[in-house]
């Protein structure tokens, strides 16, 4: 049962729970349940007569009216037709409506934006008097704390877009957004000469450039090339460079050469610059 379907029930019960509403009896009209005959409370049956959904717009910041890209306002219109003994007369519809109108408005979660009520008739069937009535709820709910009468659904927006919202094929989540607004950080720092460093970037890069500035990538002339460029990918990096799951470590030194190559990725004194790509 989705959550349209099931609201005149989650009412019914809701309201039969209330202390206020002990004297009347709640349900639905779908499936259809069988009244007694004659009435001997007030008996209220519960139902949806009417959706509209339109258009949502929000203030933006210059207090623009825009529309909401995802999401659309909808106003359900549920039903009340409310079942009184002809011995407790007329007034008996007109109490039980304000007193269902108010635990809606005021001790439910439930956006009520209108209320009313029709003219009381007669009723053969049930021997009653029968006054319809109705309340409209707006889809843009915000539930109460302090009452159990909330449709989850709603207020994650899934009864009209949750489902368009939440389709990662068509919309990024916010990792992704972030990766597009800011996919790489460069930053730089001044070598200290020793063999190991660690330089913390808050993530393992996907791919990290690392390279002294002013220097030439590969310096030779000496028993070894001493190397001032570094490049990293996932498991693999050049000489001297290694990615942690934090950022990246760097070596200096020849007791790191590996062949003919030694890293000099953290001398003493020399600016380096690194670019790292998420």
């Amino acid at each position: 049962m989705n959550e349209m379907s099931a609201m005149p029930s989650q009412i019914a019960n809701w309201l039969g729970e209330r202390e206020e509403l002990k004297d009347m009896i709640f349900l639905t009209e779908f499936p259809p349940v069988q009244k007694a005959v004659p009435l001997k409370k007030v008996t209220v049956a519960v139902g949806i007569t009417e959706i509209s959904i339109d258009d949502s717009f929000e203030e933006d910041g210059e207090e623009v009216l825009e529309e909401n890209e995802y999401c659309r306002k909808a106003n359900i219109k549920i039903r009340f037709s409310i079942h009184a003994p002809y011995s407790l007369g007329g007034e008996a519809c007109h109490n039980a409506f304000a007193d269902i109108t108010d635990c809606l408005v005021f001790a439910s979660g439930l956006n009520i934006i209108e209320s009313g009520c029709g003219y009381i008739t007669a009723d053969r069937d049930t021997d009653a008097l029968v006054l319809p009535a109705y309340a409209v709820i707006s889809a843009n709910l915000c539930p109460a704390d302090t009452t159990d009468l909330v449709f989850p659904s709603f207020a994650d927006k899934t009864l009209l877009c949750g489902s368009h919202i939440r389709n990662s094929a068509i919309h990024l989540s916010s990792a992704q957004r972030e990766y597009l607004e800011e996919p790489y950080v460069t930053g730089v720092y001044t070598g200290l000469g020793d063999g190991a460093r660690t330089v913390n970037l808050g993530f393992k890069p996907g791919v990290l450039i690392v390279f002294a500035g002013g220097i030439p990538f590969m310096v030779t002339g000496g028993s070894y090339d001493n190397v001032y460029l570094g490049i990293a990918a996932g498991e693999s990096g050049s000489t001297g460079l290694t990615l942690t799951s934090n950022g990246f470590r760097v070596n200096n030194g020849d007791s790191y050469a590996v062949s003919t190559s030694s890293p000099r990725l953290n001398e003493a004194g020399v600016t380096y610059t690194y670019i790292a790509f998420k």
